[in-house]
């Protein structure tokens, strides 16, 4: 896990998923890179337009791109004082999922925000970032972090795709940690049809990579998941929670399951997801 991408959402202040990026970057050693994304002024016109009104749009998405190009040498300055000497910035016009999942493609890991508003950045908008761009994706909480830390990561585990992807995504990061807690909850088939012979040992694998994990169960019903995973992280003081992004339909971008929604709304801590 050599690159990070994060997803800067203002211009006005660093972000929290700016401030974790960065300083996570600092701390593992890998570059990152900064991504602004602005709309195209095609998305903003209405259908029906006066030549007034869409140079005024037009105006407006010039001077956003200039003020968005501007921002690289700040941004390369701020992380080289925060110990993120291997930094890029991007500015992109477009659909944000979009974008991202294009700039994406050379990264390793994305850090997303709620912002500081909890009306902005809902759930759907989370959610399509999540299942568009095809990276591990870190949600950081909307608090202020006084510092970023790996020393205890907590794993939610019930024996899913998702979550087997989202701990083979995590590994250099586990690898790192002083202590692993798998919060097991029941074990999930989500292909019925298929039996693996013998099933997944996690233990035997996460061994294999010089990861040694703690169990601790989770007394928790489905509808209670999220809540509990959250519980569970705080009751052994995690520093990050990594989980599988669990999708209600698999041809839907926009739904995902009731844990994951939870956990999207209520972290106070950060979440890497792997859909």
């Amino acid at each position: 896990m050599n690159d990070f991408l994060i997803h800067v959402r203002s211009l006005d202040a660093w972000t929290r998923a700016a401030e974790y990026g960065v300083r996570l970057a600092a701390l593992t050693g890998s570059a990152v890179t900064g991504a602004f994304v602005y709309p195209s002024p095609l998305t903003l016109a209405p259908t029906y337009s006066s030549p007034e009104l869409l140079e005024a749009i037009l105006a407006s998405t010039r001077e956003t791109a200039a003020l968005a190009k501007a921002q690289a040498q700040p941004f390369l300055h701020w992380a080289r004082e925060q110990g993120a000497p291997q930094a890029a910035w991007h500015a992109a016009e477009g659909d944000v999922a979009g974008a991202l999942a294009h700039i994406g493609t050379w990264h390793d890991l994305l850090v997303l925000d709620r912002g500081t508003d909890p009306a902005t950045h809902v759930p759907a908008e989370l959610a399509r970032i999540i299942l568009t761009v095809g990276l591990p994706c870190v949600l950081v909480p909307r608090h202020a972090m006084a510092r970023v830390s790996l020393d205890c990561i907590a794993i939610g585990w019930n024996g899913s795709q998702e979550a087997v992807r989202a701990i083979h995504a995590a590994m250099p990061l586990l690898q790192r940690a002083s202590r692993v807690v798998l919060l097991e909850g029941p074990l999930r088939r989500t292909y019925p049809e298929i039996t693996w012979k013998p099933p997944l040992d996690i233990d035997l694998y996460l061994q294999r990579h010089a990861v040694h994990a703690e169990h601790r169960p989770l007394a928790s019903d489905a509808g209670e998941a999220g809540e509990a995973l959250l519980e569970g992280a705080a009751q052994v003081d995690a520093d990050l929670l990594v989980m599988g992004a669990y999708g209600r339909s698999r041809f839907s971008e926009w739904a995902l399951g009731g844990a994951t929604r939870h956990v999207l709304a209520d972290a106070a801590l950060p979440v890497l997801l792997r859909h």
